[in-house]
């Protein structure tokens, strides 16, 4: 496989030098979570609970190195597109990112022997990771779907960006877009539609909400976290985030990471 020069410290191959170790056998630490879930607030609590931990690069460099560089040559913005791509990825590698991480050998000097990847989604790639790399734990952050766009709304990242969301009627716009109706009720359509009078534009919210419900076709949150439930509590760690708030988030995971460390 060739993985473009996108990844410090980290290359696809065989031939481990003396200071090399495959991800695969490392004790990582794993956030697992969709967009908008709160693992930024978990990250950072990681990070103060064990200060020489090194954070791997995120989800999105890795997908970029490993699944779309090589089949496109070139970045891909569209996250649309990207989960087209990255859904062809998994077709042909069970197992999605849970899989592309374990074919990565990591410069210890450089990452050290515990780092922390953020982060795996779905059911499919959880189970692979617990299943094929018995040294990895993690960390399962769940939110809402309604609570996700508002929290997406809130923190204009500029890669949550979906092409065709021009328009100003917002309920005609999530009446119309694929799949809306698996995720979100009747209800959650009308609260989300009566955003606009705090100030959110219609194009701002259905590009969202569909972010939200692209992820929901890819991945299973719910069925990650109810697996992720099922394994010992120290390799498993499962939160709200609505329950809990942010420092609330931290604590916990400063705490299960200390008894782990």
């Amino acid at each position: 496989m060739n993985v473009p020069v996108l990844l410090p410290f980290l290359r696809a191959a065989l031939d481990p030098a003396p200071h090399e170790s495959p991800l695969s056998g490392l004790p990582l630490t794993v956030l697992v979570g969709v967009t908008g879930v709160g693992k930024s607030t978990a990250l950072a609590a990681l990070q103060a609970a064990n200060p020489a931990m090194r954070v791997l690069p995120d989800r999105r460099e890795i997908t970029d190195a490993v699944m779309i560089w090589p089949r496109t040559g070139g970045p891909v913005s569209d996250r649309e597109e990207r989960f087209r791509l990255t859904a062809e990825y998994r077709a042909e590698h069970p197992g999605g990112m849970a899989h592309a991480l374990g074919t990565l050998l990591a410069d210890t000097q450089h990452w050290g022997h515990q780092p922390v990847f953020d982060g795996l989604r779905g059911l499919e790639e959880v189970q692979y990771a617990a299943s094929h790399f018995p040294e990895w734990r993690f960390v399962a952050l769940g939110a809402p779907d309604l609570v996700r766009v508002r929290r997406l709304l809130g923190r204009a990242d500029a890669f949550d960006q979906v092409a065709g969301s021009s328009g100003q009627d917002v309920g005609q716009m999530l009446a119309t877009l694929k799949g809306v109706q698996d995720v979100f009720t009747a209800a959650e359509l009308e609260e989300l539609s009566a955003w606009t009078a705090e100030g959110f534009t219609a194009a701002d919210i259905v590009s969202r909400v569909k972010i939200v419900v692209s992820e929901r076709r890819n991945y299973d949150p719910q069925a990650a976290e109810a697996f992720l439930g099922t394994l010992r509590p120290e390799r498993a760690l499962v939160l709200d985030t609505v329950e809990l708030d942010p420092a609330g988030v931290a604590a916990r995971v400063a705490a299960w990471a200390g008894e782990r460390a």
